[in-house]
Parts: C-alpha cells; sequence; structure tokens
C-alpha cells in the first residue's frame, strides 16, 4: 500500500544562467572587415569593458537596434547623441547603419551601408569568407565626405585567410596618394596558449622610400591566456604588445563565472542559486623612447571592472589618470529588449562630477533565461557546491557540464556559445 502513497521525487536543484547584456558583442559582427591584429590579444574584450555603457558626460545617448521580422537577414542600428545640460552644447549627432547578412548565424559575410552627419558623410562596407578555402575579402568605400586628406579617405580594400590557428591578410587602398606604399599587413598565429603577431601600418602620409625599413610602421605582440570565448567559461588573456617601437603596452583581462546562492520568491522552489559574470582589466602603456615623451610626461594607466548580478543589473567602474567613472545599466528583457544607463564621470583635475546617460532599445540578438544543473561550471575553491551531485535531466531544461567539459557549445543557446574559432 505504501507504494501507491509515496511522494514524489522532488525535482532537482537548479541555477538561474543569464543572458550577457552585450553578447555576442556588436564589434565581433564586423571582425572580419578588421585586421585580425587588432581584435586579438584580449583587444576586443577590453574594449567592451572599458567602453560600453559609459555614456559621454553631458549626453543623452540613444540606440535603436531592429530587426524586421519580414526579412531576419536585415537589420538597422540608429544611434543619436545630444547634450544633456546647457555646459554639453546643442549640436545633435547621429548615424544610422543598415545591414544586410547572407547567413542568419554567420556574420562574415555581409554589407553594410552607413550615413551620419559627420565625416563619412556616406560609406559603404562589405566582407566576404568562403569557411571551405578559409579566404575572404573585405573593402570600406566612403560614398561622401566633405574632406578627403589621407589615402584611407578613399576607400581600403583587403584579402585575409583565417583559420584557427592562423590568420594571415594585407589591406590596400586604390587610389594612394603619391609616393605613398598603399597597404598594410598582418600575421597572427596560436599555438596552444600562447598567441604572437605582427603588423605593419604604416603611418599616414608617409613618404618614406623604404617604409618596410621604418620600426614606426610596425606593431608586435604577445599573448597567454586560457579558456574559450564563451560567456559559461572563465578565462584570461595576458598581453604585452611593442606600439610603433616608441610604446609598450602590458594588459590583463578576466572573465569569471560564479555562482551565489539566492532565494527568489518568483522562483520556484528548486531554484537555489543564481550566475554572475565578473570581469576585471586593465592597461598599462609606457613609453620606450625617452626622447620622444608624452604631453603629460608619465605613463598611461586605467582599469576597470563590471559585475552582472543577474539579468536585469549591470554594475561597472573605470578608473583612470585624470577621470574616473561608475556606470550602472538596468535591463527589460522585453521584445525588443530596454536598456537605461546613467554614468557619473568624476574629473580629478577639476573636481567635479558631470552625468550621462543612455537609452537602448534592441531586438537583434535573441537571448534567454536558462537553467542548468548547479555544476555546469568549475566553482573556484573557495565557492560552496549549491547542490552538488544533480547530474539528471529535468523536462528539457538544458545540462551544461558535460558539453562545457568536452568543448561541445553545439548545444547551447546562441548567446552562450563562443564568438568563432576563425581568427
Amino acid at each position: 500500500m505504501g507504494i501507491f502513497f509515496s511522494k514524489a521525487e522532488p525535482p532537482p536543484p537548479m541555477v538561474l544562467v543569464p543572458p550577457l547584456f552585450d553578447y555576442p558583442p556588436l564589434a565581433a559582427r564586423t571582425r572580419m572587415a578588421v585586421p585580425a591584429y587588432e581584435l586579438m590579444f584580449g583587444k576586443l574584450s577590453l574594449h567592451n569593458l572599458f567602453e560600453d555603457y559609459f555614456d559621454q558626460a553631458g549626453n543623452m545617448t540613444s540606440r535603436i537596434m531592429l530587426k524586421p521580422l519580414e526579412d531576419p537577414h536585415v537589420d538597422l542600428i540608429a544611434t543619436v547623441s545630444a547634450g544633456a545640460d546647457q555646459n554639453s552644447g546643442t549640436e545633435v549627432k547621429g548615424d544610422a547603419l543598415f545591414r544586410w547578412q547572407k547567413e542568419l548565424y554567420d556574420p562574415h559575410t555581409f554589407v553594410d551601408l552607413l550615413v551620419s552627419t559627420s565625416n563619412p558623410l556616406l560609406q559603404l562596407r562589405s566582407c566576404a569568407y568562403d569557411p571551405k578555402y578559409r579566404i575572404g575579402a573585405f573593402g570600406t568605400l566612403p560614398l561622401l565626405m566633405g574632406n578627403r586628406v589621407r589615402s584611407e579617405d578613399y576607400g581600403v580594400m583587403g584579402v585575409r585567410y583565417g583559420s584557427e590557428n592562423l590568420s594571415v591578410g594585407a589591406s590596400f587602398v586604390p587610389v594612394p596618394l603619391s609616393s605613398e606604399v598603399p597597404f598594410g599587413a598582418w600575421l597572427v598565429g596560436r599555438k596552444g596558449s600562447l598567441t604572437a603577431g605582427v603588423q605593419y601600418k604604416p603611418l599616414s602620409g608617409s613618404k618614406h622610400p623604404m617604409p618596410f625599413t621604418e620600426l614606426e610602421n610596425w606593431n608586435c605582440a604577445i599573448s597567454y591566456g586560457a579558456g574559450s570565448t564563451s560567456p559559461l567559461s572563465p578565462s584570461f588573456i595576458f598581453s604585452l604588445e611593442l606600439a610603433r617601437n616608441t610604446q609598450l603596452i602590458a594588459s590583463f583581462y578576466q572573465h569569471l563565472v560564479v555562482q551565489r546562492r539566492v532565494k527568489n520568491p518568483f522562483e520556484d522552489d528548486q531554484v537555489v542559486g543564481i550566475t554572475n559574470y565578473i570581469d576585471f582589466g586593465l592597461e598599462l602603456a609606457a613609453r620606450v623612447d625617452k626622447d620622444k615623451a608624452t604631453a603629460d610626461g608619465s605613463s598611461l594607466f586605467q582599469l576597470a571592472a563590471s559585475w552582472q548580478a543577474n539579468k536585469n543589473f549591470l554594475l561597472k567602474g573605470k578608473l583612470g589618470p585624470a577621470k574616473s567613472s561608475v556606470a550602472l545599466a538596468f535591463k527589460s528583457w522585453w521584445k525588443p529588449s530596454f536598456t537605461f544607463s546613467v554614468t557619473a564621470v568624476n574629473d580629478h583635475s577639476k573636481g567635479t562630477t558631470s552625468y550621462g546617460f543612455g537609452l537602448r532599445v534592441e531586438d537583434l540578438r535573441q537571448a534567454s533565461y536558462q537553467r542548468a544543473d548547479p555544476n555546469y561550471v568549475m566553482l573556484t575553491p573557495s565557492k560552496e557546491h549549491l547542490a552538488p551531485g544533480v547530474l539528471r535531466e529535468y523536462g528539457k531544461r538544458p545540462m551544461f557540464q558535460t558539453q562545457i567539459d568536452s568543448g561541445n557549445y553545439d548545444h547551447l543557446p546562441t548567446e552562450l556559445r563562443p564568438i568563432g574559432k576563425i581568427f
């Protein structure tokens, strides 16, 4: 008789897995049109950490990112910035980017058209990449520009080869100015955790008869890192770069994935924890040629950190030699999603504090609030397992642990997969 009155086995405990505020980053959509050297060595992650949601002081910035349901291959990004106080003036700046993408989940082949109130007024950009032969071509053509001063103002074209461990490419300007060398090049290679690369990028307007011999036209970098670009995987990267033989840049970036205990009255009883994303980065730039000191005579140093507590709140801070900033962002995952951010900027020299505001409406990147078994990520030794020993499926909810351990991200939601293996 007891078997008929036995209680049903309780569901296994779960840990909430919120999507990142901006993943994949918008810059990743155009990375095949940019030299790999300028995106590797943690540069893309550090740029997002130092710039995203830090709205310009005294300004109100609005951005709309929409994708029509009738044709998901196209989308529109429009940005408008205006002064939020009398000190910032009354000028209104804006731009609109219309983009066509061949494949929904492959951003490497695309065409976009930029219309802006500043130079260039109208610009066309295109990129094509063949994954079978790993060869791509890209080009940028300013159609309307008020004042064309540099060779790049007439357009840039390039070719590239990209695989999992090697990226090599070259770019040139179709209409070079007299005595200018009309191209640049890069080579980046990866072996295990080590990545090294070199870039030839002549200074604009250089008329040296043998520019290859000028060390100021070369950049080189080396980095050591571990982990993937998936937000579910902890990762770090340390890099050193010698820029134009005049500046040594050391940078460090770390992405942490931690779990904390939570009791949410709006969730089911089996939800015992939530995943947090913590990012930290620093950058130090020091001149190696003492004869050409910087304007302030000192090295440049900045550090930043961010903490995403859940799917709705993001807190960021940035500290530099001249200014420090704190940003708080709130995001509602409606369709389309809305994000409001406020930034406080403190000027160390003047002792003043100013504020910037941002509003974003987005319907580009799809994100879902996932649930997983509590062991889907490797916790730090000091963290307590919230619900150990749970390795079973619960309905159709994803179980991330074994997939991440094996390096298989195919069954994860799109917003939780790595950006891509191609350099």
